[in-house]
């Protein structure tokens, strides 16, 4: 290291001894608008204690030179050479040690990390150097031996006689190693003489041959040598950079090194270019991409595993302008998908009910169960007296009104232990949902027919409902104690509705009974079961429940509770299950006494607690695996449900034009009853009395108690507010005795429709009907004051009175329309006139009369409208 002046720095003191290894000095700093600062930089120096005799500011003897001699001369046969003694050993010169610098542990480990990779770098360049230049010399050397066997071919062939001594060829391996220093040297080779030959010529005195010119070898000139450009990040000095305190105080002059960031680019383009020459071989995978009814461009490109603006070139090539996050249907994708050499597989959203209904039932499986039986008939007729009579009840009795408006499922067990389910349906008109759900769920159809009343509307509506459901049917003609009765003219009068009994050559069974004296049950339970056991009744019980609701109603105390009728498997609780949109858990079963009940199996009516909310009369109810796969399925018929409700219906401009020309009034209500059933019967009676001037607007229908709610949407349309069966609570009553809301309580369905048809019908404008009463013709026109005009009148047919309404038409186009009046017949007053005779009259607000006009007179009348 030296010591000189120059390289130290400048001291802030004097040292206090000889060569201090701390050296201080100052270094100013300068900062924005004309700041400064000035810091005292310490430098700590290694003290380097060296051998005596070693010098450590010397340079390195010079290496011994190579011998320039052409290694080409190897090849040929050389004396050897005595052995050059060994060089003397020269003196190693000390390494110095570098002169400490400022920087940290981090950067000197980041310099050296970048000095060796620099290294490994320069390594790799040098050895594909040395591999290019091996490569351009041995194909040199190859190109000039081919040259040599060419000439010598063409030498010997001009010189037969001659006999040249073959030279030893030189071996590839040293033309290749003699190749680059021949390059530099370029010796120029000597031609082959002619008389080389002379010598072995025959010593005979023979003609001279004529004399030959060899062919001379031109001599090869250096090519001249381009200059080589200087290699990028070799000599740049724009990359060079300002001079730091770091590279100031370096132990070399060397340019400066490259940076972390750079290497870490440069291995980055190593590696893209290496997984990019792989990739062009790579074959494309072809994929099963999952398609939904509808899917998004970008999300089918994402599940193809391909570039998003590939998918929108085809679809404009296919003429869809579409951008990445609009939607396409499955066959446009599907195209898409085909398209790019790949699998489509169809999904859609009515998957998720596969397999929810579970698997056929295996033959060996199958056990004998109880029928299904259902009550039909008139209102009226006797069949909740006649279900009464086979239970031994009084059903009838807790029915208002004395007609059935619920659907109840009941068991009956007979004297000899067989067991029958019996579904009562209501018989009013009103309820026919309720007729065709129970003929749907049932195995054979009781008709009821009173012997003193006959065949009835709701007699044959039921009739159809069983012939639209497919199911046998047993005739029970009822009221056979009556004075009146006939049953033959009731089998009679079945004969016009295609059904035929046995008594009179048919294959449908009938039996007289009476409800009230319980006369011929037993027989009726004899072909009951008799049909029953023709039918061969079987089910599983050793799987998943499935079911229909017979009736849903919102308990205040238990919550939604739906009555179901289990038609396969065993229903137990604790079970998962979803009805329609709704889903649950099992949490009570009660059958038809009102006992709780732990599981129910095929053909037994129970009531379900757990639902989530009240589901509609009719649903299915499924067992499922757990609560997930429930709520699943449950919002997804949720969804359709709301779908459907709010979908719109595609317009054209003959049905704008007619909603725009028609007035309709609207009669809103709201309507809340007890069980679905009869919510459902009621909406389905106040559509029908609908007409053309007025309609009723259902603003909500559910099941339960009236609540605020319902209070607060009938004051905002000023409804009335129907209550069935059911009240408000104790908060929605005050609410609505403040809102002046309309309730209406009912208990019989007749009341209900008959009010509300009455009010409908008072909310339109009376009709006014208009009755000809006379026709006169104006002979001629006087004037009758100083404004108005009398006209002089012919009573053509009718009669003129005072006060009647007249047309005045004029060529038959009506002029005006006013009222007689005064009326007069010479000169006296008069009420009336009669036809055939002559009057006068003035007209009331029109002065406009000519002779022949034509006076038409007639009478309004208003009447109520009715419904």
């Amino acid at each position: 290291m030296s010591d000189s002046k120059e390289d130290k720095p400048v001291l802030g003191r004097k040292p206090l001894g000889i060569k201090r290894t701390v050296e201080s000095g100052q270094v100013q700093q300068q900062f924005s608008h004309g700041r400064k600062n000035t810091v005292v930089v310490e430098v700590k120096r290694r003290r380097v204690l060296g051998k005596p005799g070693e010098s450590t500011g010397g340079a390195p003897a010079a290496t011994p030179q190579a011998d320039p001699a052409p290694t080409a001369a190897a090849a040929a046969p050389v004396a050897p050479r005595p052995a050059a003694p060994p060089p003397p050993r020269q003196q190693q010169p000390v390494r110095t040690a570098p002169p400490q610098s400022l920087m940290s542990r981090q950067e000197l480990q980041a310099k050296l990390l970048r000095e060796a990779e620099e290294a490994r770098m320069n390594a790799q360049e040098e050895a594909r150097r040395r591999e290019d230049a091996a490569r351009l010399a041995a194909i040199e050397a190859e190109k000039r031996r081919a040259e040599e066997n060419r000439q010598a071919a063409e030498t010997a062939a001009s010189a037969p006689a001659v006999e040249e001594a073959p030279a030893p060829e030189p071996t590839p391996v040293a033309e290749a190693t003699a190749a680059p220093q021949e390059a530099a040297a370029q010796p120029a080779e000597t031609p082959v003489e002619a008389d080389t030959g002379a010598a072995a010529a025959p010593t005979t005195a023979a003609p001279p041959p004529p004399r030959r010119f060899t062919p001379v070898t031109p001599v090869k000139r250096p090519e001249p040598t381009k200059p080589e450009r200087a290699k990028k990040g070799e000599d740049n000095r724009r990359q060079a950079g300002k001079l730091t305190v770091t590279k100031a105080l370096a132990d070399d002059d060397s340019a400066r090194a490259r940076s972390l960031a750079a290497l870490k680019r440069a291995r980055e383009k190593e590696r893209r270019a290496h997984y990019a020459g792989g990739s062009k071989t790579r074959e494309k995978q072809s994929r099963d991409v999952i398609v939904p009814e509808v899917i998004t461009v970008q999300e089918l490109a994402n599940r193809m595993a391909e570039k998003g603006a590939d998918l929108v070139k085809s679809l404009f090539k296919m003429g869809q302008a579409v951008t990445l996050n609009q939607s396409i249907d499955q066959d446009t994708a599907e195209l898409l998908v085909e398209e790019f050499g790949h699998r489509i597989q169809r999904v859609s959203d009515a998957d998720i009910e596969i397999g929810i209904e579970g698997e056929a039932d295996a033959v060996e499986a199958l056990k004998p169960r109880a029928p299904v039986v259902t009550i039909m008939g008139h209102v009226d007729h006797g069949k909740t007296s006649l279900l009464d009579a086979l239970r031994g009840t009084s059903v009838v009795s807790g029915e208002s009104g004395g007609i059935t408006q619920h659907i109840g499922a009941y068991q009956v067990t007979t004297k000899k232990g067989d067991v029958i389910t019996f579904l009562d349906t209501p018989g009013h008109e009103a309820f026919s949902e309720m007729r065709a759900r129970g003929a749907n769920v049932t195995d054979i159809v009781i008709l009821v027919v009173a012997a003193d009343d006959g065949l009835m509307p709701q007699t044959i509506e039921a009739i159809n409902h069983t012939k639209a459901a497919g199911v046998p049917m047993i005739v029970a003609i009822n009221k056979v104690d009556k004075p009146d009765a006939n049953p033959q003219k009731v089998r009679e009068r079945l004969l016009s509705e295609e059904i035929v009994v046995e008594d009179m050559g048919g294959d449908v069974q009938d039996v007289e009974v009476s409800a009230l004296k319980k006369t011929g049950l037993d027989e009726l339970i004899e072909k009951i079961l008799l049909q029953a056991e023709l039918m061969e009744l079987t089910a599983n019980p050793d799987r998943a429940a499935e079911g229909n609701v017979i009736e849903a109603q919102l308990d205040r105390g238990r919550g939604a509770v739906a009555t179901v009728l289990v038609r396969k498997g065993t229903l137990k609780v604790g079970d998962t299950f979803v009805i329609g949109a709704e889903s649950g858990k099992v949490r009570a079963l009660i059958n038809d006494k009102g006992q709780q009940v732990k599981s129910a199996g095929p053909s037994t009516p129970v009531e379900i607690l757990g639902l989530s909310g009240v589901p509609m009369a009719g649903d299915q109810m499924t067992v499922v695996e757990n609560e997930a796969r429930a709520r699943e399925v449950a919002a997804y018929r949720q969804e359709q449900i709301t779908r459907k409700r709010t979908a719109s219906v595609p317009t054209n401009f003959e049905n704008m034009f007619s909603a725009l020309s028609t007035k309709v009034i609207e009669y809103p209500v709201v309507i809340r009853g007890d069980v679905q059933g009869s919510v459902e019967a009621i909406v389905s009676a106040l559509n029908r009395i609908s007409t053309d001037e007025i309609k009723v607007r259902i603003l909500s229908s559910g099941v339960g108690a009236i609540t605020e709610s319902d209070v607060t949407l009938a004051s905002a349309s000023r409804a009335p507010l129907i209550g069935f069966n059911v009240r408000p609570n104790a908060k929605a009553r005050p609410l609505a005795i403040r809102e002046k809301i309309s309730l209406r309580y009912y208990d019989v369905i007749y009341d209900l429709l008959e009010e509300v048809r009455n009010e409908m019908a008072g909310q339109l404008a009376p009709e006014r009907i208009e009755t000809i009463v006379g026709r006169a013709e104006v002979l001629q026109v006087f004037p009758a004051g100083k404004k108005d005009k009398a006209a002089g009148l012919l009573v053509m047919e009718g009669i003129i009175r005072k006060g009647l309404n007249a047309r005045l038409t004029r060529d038959d186009v009506i002029v005006s329309k006013t009222v007689i009046h005064s009326l007069r017949r010479f000169k006296d007053d008069v009420s009336e006139v009669r036809a055939g005779m002559e009057c006068g009259a003035v007209l009331q607000d029109t002065n406009d009369i000519k002779a022949g006009d034509t006076l038409e007179l007639f009478e309004v009348e208003e009447r109520v409208r009715t419904l």
